[in-house]
């Protein structure tokens, strides 16, 4: 992997824990999810508009896409304000490459490699860990985890049949303008205008540029290096969080809960080399 595109998958990593530990850290997560998304789509409109591409082919799969990120936006921030970060936020990504897996193998049928089932037994490990041996989490806690990383997996499938029949910008820029409007309307009218308007603050703000931006980073990994490996360095995104909000002091993260985060990270990494 060049040096490179390893900065880059890095960086993508950073960029991804921070945005979500902006929001998830927000007082109303949901009209901060909404006002942040709508403020990256702003941000990168001058570049997806210099590199404009989108074949008519794509708008099937953006339109798909962007359901599918209402959905994953609005479980993300119902978990994040019922349940802590260090524990949505490992399993709803650690999740995710194991239902991509699941599916390319159940439906696609695609063979498994041995590293990917031990990708898939290090995650289970790693998210009985994170959510304790006794299940200290309640169980709907769990299935809204879970929930979110089938809505990553769901819209990976999708987006990587969608980028290719437009320019990778210009498509994020389609899928996250219809997700915004969709997502800023429905939360205007349950939260209302006063909520939404205090959501915009320069925390909500950045996070925005940082959702789009590692999405824009990781894709300028892949341009470099192989998507595997890329997805591997992108996921270490799991334990810079857990890491992040421990030295924070935001949440105090039990061993057995880092050690989980760890095992996940390193599950990913065997599927994605796998």
């Amino acid at each position: 992997m060049p040096i490179s595109a390893l900065l880059l998958a890095l960086a993508a990593a950073v960029v991804h824990a921070s945005w979500n530990l902006l929001l998830s850290g927000a007082e109303d997560t949901h009209s901060a999810s909404a006002v942040a998304l709508a403020a990256g789509v702003l941000v990168f409109a001058p570049l997806a508009a210099l590199t404009w591409r989108l074949d008519p082919a794509a708008l099937p799969y953006a339109g798909a896409s962007s359901a599918l990120e209402v959905l994953y936006l609005v479980l993300l921030a119902t978990g994040y304000s019922r349940a802590a970060m260090s524990f949505i936020y490992p399993i709803a990504r650690g999740s995710a490459p194991v239902i991509v897996l699941a599916i390319s193998v159940v439906a696609l049928g695609v063979s498994a490699s041995g590293l990917e089932a031990g990708g898939v037994v290090l995650i289970a490990v790693g998210i009985v860990l994170v959510r304790g041996v006794r299940g200290a989490e309640r169980p709907r806690d769990l299935v809204l985890a879970l929930a979110v990383g089938a809505c990553i997996a769901s819209y990976t499938l999708v987006d990587k049949h969608g980028i290719a029949h437009s320019a990778p910008i210009a498509y994020l820029e389609v899928v996250f303008g219809v997700t915004a409007a969709a997502y800023l309307a429905g939360v205007s009218r349950v939260r209302g205008g006063p909520a939404v308007r205090s959501a915009v603050t320069t925390p909500t703000l950045i996070a925005g540029v940082g959702f789009f931006g590692s999405y824009a980073l990781t894709v300028a990994a892949l341009k470099l290096a192989s998507a595997a490996s890329v997805a591997a360095v992108r996921e270490s995104s799991v334990l810079i969080a857990a890491v992040a909000l421990t030295v924070g002091g935001r949440e105090r993260i039990s061993p057995g809960r880092m050690a989980g985060a760890a095992a996940i990270v390193a599950g990913i990494a065997l599927i994605s080399l796998g």
